[in-house]
């Protein structure tokens, strides 16, 4: 985000009429060109009682956020609204976008990853302060490991972001998340910026917090975030045995340890900025695997995996001249992970003992031309580095060399906006033996976006966008013992959206501001990388045979509420996909619904503060779907709704403020899987105590 800065000298000689109707009016203009088509977040009612003060200042500094119309569909969460769900990471949080499935393997201790319109996981690029995070072994991330104690806003994207400004990777994932960490601010001549919490509830969960924001000069500050989580993972689940009845059960070896520390380090220059950071996290968790109905309580599950993830990253941008703009970033990137089955404590699984080491560089070159008011240009470079290091017998150690070219431009009429690129991909990786890597691949992906707005008085767009994009074989995919298959074929994506967004401000009591959007897709997925059985069941190979076809609708409409003093939020998201396997014509599973994908899925949130109060209630629908491509009753997949609700209060407390907060989440305590024998937990609560200084 992009944040503006401006200064209003206030004369003392004006009386403080003046003063408050200046103030009023630089508050409007601020907000009301760059509103988007995301709700605003809430005004406490101190903040509110502020607006109506005059100041014998001699200026005001106001910050902003300049938002650009969504001409490509993008959801985001931020400030007070993402703060007010109950939720604890990242992967919670997402699941209130339409369009979204999360994969949640077991509740607290599980892998969660993220799909996104029904791609797959591998299509999505998870940014970090705007640098994409990456897993060459196996192309998925952990959404499940990022906090939202440091986080400022979490967005989707379809297809790309809606501006060209930006680097060659932002252009090379069929959807994206961007993940915004929190910028530190001064109020007036403050020097520091102290938060601390504690947080705990059911399962054993202690999870303390504490974010430490220091000015060190007129226009440098660094931030230091630091927060460790310790739960048991320990939760009740019932179920039905086999030709039996309903038992409950307890789900174990879902232990977490896990560490974050954050710092960084943030400036600003003459028509610029720039920012620096260090990431470093570690854990240690059991995998509680699958619950075997038959036999409940049989299996001990004692997988264990330990993760150490290092990284350092770097940005730079600055408006050289009216004509031209340039952004530099810069990553370095160590990954471990060491993962433990031992079949004498869990018999369901072979002896693994295994450690992984993956490296990463990153390098980004972008520049941007203004030729004029309506015209904009972008060319970007990037250079990414990757290697991969484990303890596994005739392992192929693989290098990969990736440099990424694209060529973007943007016109923006009053009524009619068109953006076009065209992305370049070379890729050449490395082996130990000589003549066992996968061959190079260059692939040119271009990507066209239009929105029209018909009438001039009134925030109506129509847009549509198409992109061809492809992901890139694994290093699992291409090199892993058994299984790899280095002639493996990208798997492609194509997508075409058209939607509709309506978004209206109004004002005074009731409704104050509406938006609406709805869009139609069809996507495309070829060449999709399966695994397939050799000679025996035990060595299986990837190959190039899939052929996926999905249309959908996301629809949301969201709205912001003034009722007395009171401030009320409402956000609804439907979503409807239709997502059929047409791998196989002589299959009598041809066009059925793949697996884990629901016909129908919402999400409910609304909330509100008055006063010092705070509350949230969230409710999350999964329709039924299939948890395999046969789609028969045995492996039909009933749906599953959740209730989740939060209250806090604030207390001033000398310069500092308490705030506590409660949480219940699954109030209704439904037995519910997300994938078949992961149960998840059932009600459960977090009580937050925060102090802010």
């Amino acid at each position: 985000m992009k944040f503006i800065r401006i200064a209003l000298p206030i004369r003392r000689g004006m009386n403080s009429e003046e003063n408050r109707i200046l103030f009023l009016l630089l508050l409007f203009s601020l907000f009301v060109p760059f509103v988007s088509a995301q709700s605003l977040p809430p005004l406490s009612q101190e903040q509110q009682d502020s607006i109506y003060r005059s100041y014998d200042v001699d200026d005001v500094v106001v910050y902003g956020t300049k938002r650009l119309p969504k001409i490509i569909p993008a959801q985001e969460l931020a400030g007070i609204e993402l703060k007010r769900l109950s939720v604890a990471s990242v992967a919670d949080a997402i699941r209130y976008f339409s369009g979204v499935q999360i994969k949640d393997y077991g509740g607290i201790g599980g892998l969660k990853t993220v799909n996104i319109r029904s791609m797959g996981t591998q299509h999505v690029g998870v940014f970090y302060d705007g640098i994409q995070l990456g897993n060459a072994q196996n192309g998925q991330i952990d959404l499940g490991r990022f906090s939202l104690e440091n986080m400022e806003a979490i967005s989707l994207y379809n297809g790309q972001k809606s501006v060209i400004f930006q680097s060659a990777k932002d252009f090379a994932s069929a959807g994206s998340i961007y993940m915004t960490t929190k910028t530190p601010r001064f109020e007036g001549d403050k020097k520091y910026n102290l938060n601390v919490s504690v947080k705990t509830g059911s399962f054993g969960t202690v999870n303390p917090s504490v974010l430490w924001e220091q000015r060190i000069g007129k226009k440098v500050s660094s931030s230091l975030s630091a927060e460790y989580m310790y739960t048991t993972g320990r939760y009740k689940f019932t179920y039905a045995k086999k030709n039996g009845y309903d038992t409950t059960e307890v789900r174990r070896n879902g232990d977490v340890r896990a560490l974050r520390v954050e710092w960084g380090l943030f400036g600003q220059i003459e028509k610029g900025e720039w920012r620096t950071k260090a990431y470093f996290y570690d854990s240690e968790r059991g995998y509680p695997g699958a619950s075997v109905r038959e036999e409940p309580g049989k299996f001990k599950h004692e997988d264990r995996q330990w993760d150490r993830n290092f990284f350092f990253q770097s940005s730079f941008r600055k408006t050289v001249s009216g004509l031209y703009s340039v952004m530099l970033n810069g990553k370095y990137a160590y990954d471990y992970l060491h993962y433990l089955s031992d079949p004498r404590l869990d018999v369901t699984t072979m002896y693994v003992n295994n450690h992984y080491y993956q490296q990463e560089a990153y390098f980004s070159f972008v520049n941007g031309f203004t030729f004029f008011d309506w015209w904009n240009a972008n060319l970007s470079a990037d250079f990414q580095w990757n290697t991969l290091d484990a303890d596994l017998v005739n392992f192929a150690y693989p290098q990969r060399y990736t440099v990424l070219t694209a060529l973007a431009t943007s016109f923006q009429f009053k009524k009619f906006s068109l953006q076009a690129s065209v992305l370049h991909t070379y890729l050449r990786d490395k082996t130990k033996a000589i003549g066992e890597e996968a061959p190079e691949k260059s692939r040119f992906t271009p990507t066209v976006v239009m929105s029209y707005r018909p009438f001039a008085g009134k925030d109506l767009r129509f847009r549509f966008f198409y992109k061809r994009i492809f992901r890139m074989p694994t290093f699992n995919d291409l090199y892993y013992t058994f299984i790899g298959n280095k002639q493996l074929k990208p798997e492609y994506t194509t997508q075409y959206d058209l939607g509709i967004t309506y978004t209206k401000a109004f004002g005074g009591k009731g409704l104050a501001y509406l938006d609406i959007t709805v869009d139609g897709y069809f996507n495309q997925v070829d060449d999709k990388i399966i695994a397939m059985p050799t000679s025996n069941q035990f060595q299986w190979t990837m190959v190039n045979l899939g052929y996926v076809e999905i249309r959908g609708i996301d629809a949301a409409v969201q709205g912001t509420w003034q009722i007395g003093k009171a401030q009320l939020t409402t956000r609804l998201n439907y979503t409807y996909q239709k997502a059929q396997d047409f791998t196989d014509s002589g299959s009598e599973w041809y066009g059925g619904q793949i697996p884990y994908i629901p016909w129908h899925s919402g999400s409910v949130v609304v909330g509100g503060n008055y006063r010092t109060w705070d509350w949230n209630y969230s409710f999350i629908y999964t329709g039924k779907r299939y948890e395999a491509v046969a789609n028969i009753p045995e492996n039909y997949a009933q749906p599953w709704y959740t209730h989740d609700m939060s209250l806090s209060k604030r207390f001033p407390w000398k310069k500092a403020e308490l705030r506590v907060t409660v949480e219940v989440n699954n109030i209704f305590n439904q037995q519910y899987e997300v994938v078949q024998c992961y149960p998840m937990p059932g009600t459960n609560f977090k009580i937050k105590l925060n102090v802010t200084l």
